[in-house]
């Protein structure tokens, strides 16, 4: 398997893809090594996530170019995430977050308690485009809660899952919690089907989530799927429409686009849509684009030359049927594999760009004139990650809000991951939860102790 800089087109590295034995092994491993992990006290498991901490804040830069020699990601929105990782560890550094003490209910018993149990070995399949953040974020609450954790990571960056292993191994010497293996998505089963692997996370497309859902259902695994996302952003008339569009820019055009919970739709009252669309236009003037190593690039290369083809397609399709290109819509002429910030309008709900996700910088306007208009625009989709509303009007957001079918809603702020918070989608964006106590407890046995 071969790792290639999606900017120079250079080769950085190649992989040997892991034998069936060495899979087994490694699997062994990680479960003789979660019989002795569960063991260790709480708050020891906990407190070695300060390390972890520390590990990532040294060593920062390095891996920060290790990000965006793989994918591509702008080096500043690397260390960024680095940094982000980092701020994760300190939280769970806190047995607290875990929300896993045993919890006594009172009951015509003499004693009933519901514990808190770890399963075992749980399987992550993870994406490239947040390639530290997205393990991270199930891996440290995971493990610091007794599990151990064997990642099959996206092709393209096999370096930062070989990096990611190292941290772990240099914060929990004597320990095995946490590995990776490298093997194409065709031998996932093989993993999700050894009898001690007990429970598969996966974040990726909806293609792939429906895979590794049928996969796990067959062998009765418990499965997290954490997938795609067409997410609307709301503005009404009122609204700060300055900060807004820059919330909105950010949200679409962080990583290049390639981001599950994007803002992908802006929805946007008849009253403010020009005015919205000229202040979005003046803030895509301010982007750079250009070699993602340079500190002040913006918009940096797709992670893959067949994902610019793809986004090309869609909104060449989207065109044909009728859609506005109002900047942007084509690749860079001096980098082909970065395709320019676009916005795109007169957009109808059949076309690529409205009902399929854009992993890529494209944002598509839509003016409404009612509430009622604006949330059934909201909901017209298969999936139901994230959403923003933006307006004064608290109150109004609050009622708009409760309506809106999506895992999360954000108000006057671009949606986010943060480890206080639960994370997750509905309908054809997945079902589980990752981070707080609600992700810890989808690979927890809630086992109740009854005493008479």
């Amino acid at each position: 398997m071969k790792s290639i800089n999606p900017f120079t087109t250079k080769q950085i590295a190649t992989y040997n893809e892991f034998s069936i034995q060495e899979i087994k092994e490694t699997i062994e491993v990680l479960h003789f090594g979660f019989l002795e992990w569960r063991e260790k006290k709480l708050n020891d498991r906990c407190l070695i996530n300060s390390r972890l901490a520390v590990l990532l804040t040294e060593n920062k830069e390095q891996l920060a170019t290790l990000i965006t020699s793989e994918m591509g990601k702008p080096i500043a929105e690397s260390m960024a995430e680095i940094e982000k990782c980092a701020w994760l560890c300190r939280h769970y550094s806190d047995p607290v977050a875990l929300g896993i003490e045993p919890i006594t209910i009172k009951t015509d018993a003499s004693q009933s308690t519901v514990r808190f149990e770890p399963l075992g070995v749980i399987f992550a399949i993870m994406p490239w485009n947040f390639p530290f953040w997205q393990v991270f974020r199930f891996a440290v609450p995971g493990i610091s809660a007794g599990n151990t954790v064997i990642l099959k990571h996206a092709q393209n960056v096999t370096g930062c899952a070989m990096a990611i292993e190292q941290l772990f191994e240099q914060a929990m010497p004597g320990y095995q919690v946490f590995k990776s293996v490298i093997l194409p998505a065709s031998r996932t089963e093989e993993i999700i089907s050894h009898p001690y692997v007990k429970g598969v996370t996966i974040t990726g497309s909806e293609r792939a989530g429906k895979e590794v859902a049928g996969m796990a259902g067959k062998h009765l695994k418990k499965v997290v799927l954490e997938l795609g996302g067409i997410d609307p952003l709301i503005v009404f008339g009122d609204a700060d429409l300055k900060k807004c569009c820059v919330a909105a820019l950010k949200s679409r055009m962080l990583n290049a686009g390639q981001v599950c919970i994007a803002a992908k739709r802006f929805i946007v009252h008849s009253s403010v849509y020009n005015q919205f669309i000229e202040e979005m236009i003046l803030e895509i003037s301010k982007l750079k684009t250009g070699d993602p190593m340079e500190p002040e690039t913006n918009i940096g290369p797709l992670a893959r030359p067949e994902f610019v083809d793809e986004i090309e397609t869609k909104v060449n399709k989207s065109v044909e049927m009728g859609a506005k290109i109002v900047i942007g819509g084509k690749r860079s002429e001096v980098h082909p594999g970065i395709y320019l910030p676009t916005i795109l309008t007169e957009i109808q709900e059949n076309m690529p760009v409205f009902c399929e996700e854009t992993f890529g910088p494209v944002g598509v306007v839509i003016p409404f004139s009612t509430d009622e208009e604006a949330i059934k625009i909201a909901n017209n989709t298969r999936f139901g990650l994230g959403a923003s509303i933006w307006t004064t009007d608290i109150e109004k957001a609050k009622r708009v809000s409760v309506k809106i079918e999506s895992g999360c809603v954000f108000i006057n702020s671009m949606v986010k991951s943060d480890p206080r918070l639960p994370f997750g989608g509905i309908k054809n964006s997945g079902f589980g939860r990752e981070l707080t106590t609600f992700g810890v407890h989808e690979f927890m046995n809630i086992k109740t102790e009854w005493i008479d």
